[in-house]
């Protein structure tokens, strides 16, 4: 990754600590292994550890997590399942590319949910919401300061976490994350662009305010403005990496 947003530093991957991929499997059952195993994969995949294209050999994954073939077998059937990885008999076991169409429909999901979210939330919010909401945004500023863009990332979720829970629906953020999975590896793609991690901070807090507010309808307006971004940015992100896309 190359600069980060508004120039406050270089070269992020280098900065942060990577969490390495593959992880000790503890000895279990066959079905938790293929879940640890499948966790850790979607984590390095929607995280763009894992880039669009990449082969997944049984063989070396066997050995990275200390398990036998059957659940990592599992592990890549289900991550075919969520779209993530593509399967050849007789070529090989793919991370899946990103696919362009799909994008739209994420977008348009993730914003009915969330802006009905914020539309209630700016009804009933509590001073200890607010504060809860307030606490996220003070970590997306730490992160930047820093240059810390997968810290930046789950600061990012948890303020939209936050946002479902402190409306009282907290499994409308587990929707989301299901229809979202392909937006996150966009969304990774595009937090080096120079301004980007200044802008998102800067759409937290409109939406914020405006829930700080009462504003039920500067807060909707405002969510709706924050999660369609990205498609603009889809445009340049194929031109950019032409190979990640179908």
């Amino acid at each position: 990754m190359n600069e980060l947003a508004g120039g406050r530093g270089h070269a992020a991957d280098n900065r942060r600590e990577r969490r390495p991929l593959g992880r000790a499997v503890a000895p279990a059952g066959r079905s938790t292994a293929a879940s640890l195993v499948q966790d850790d994969l979607r984590r390095a995949i929607l995280a763009m550890e894992l880039r669009p294209g990449v082969p997944l050999s049984e063989k070396e994954l066997t050995a990275r997590f200390g398990v036998s073939r059957t659940p990592v077998r599992e592990a890549l059937i289900r991550l075919k399942e969520e779209g993530l990885v593509e399967i050849f008999p007789q070529a090989g076991t793919f991370v899946a590319r990103i696919p362009t169409g799909a994008i739209p429909e994420a977008v348009f999901i993730r914003q009915a949910l969330e802006c009905a979210t914020v539309e209630l939330l700016a009804r009933i919010a509590t001073p200890e919401a607010i504060a809860r909401l307030d606490a996220t945004i003070a970590r997306l500023h730490e992160a930047f300061d820093i240059g810390d863009q997968e810290n930046f990332h789950l600061a990012d979720e948890a303020f939209h976490e936050t946002l479902a829970d402190a409306a009282g629906y907290p499994g409308i953020w587990k929707i989301a994350q299901a229809a979202k999975s392909q937006i996150d590896r966009c969304r990774r793609m595009t937090l080096p662009v120079p301004g980007r991690m200044a802008m998102v901070i800067r759409e937290h807090l409109s939406i914020v305010d405006a829930i700080r507010k009462g504003r039920a309808t500067e807060a909707v307006a405002a969510m709706r403005t924050h999660l369609g971004t990205l498609l603009p940015d889809l445009v340049h992100l194929q031109a950019k990496h032409p190979d990640y896309f179908v």
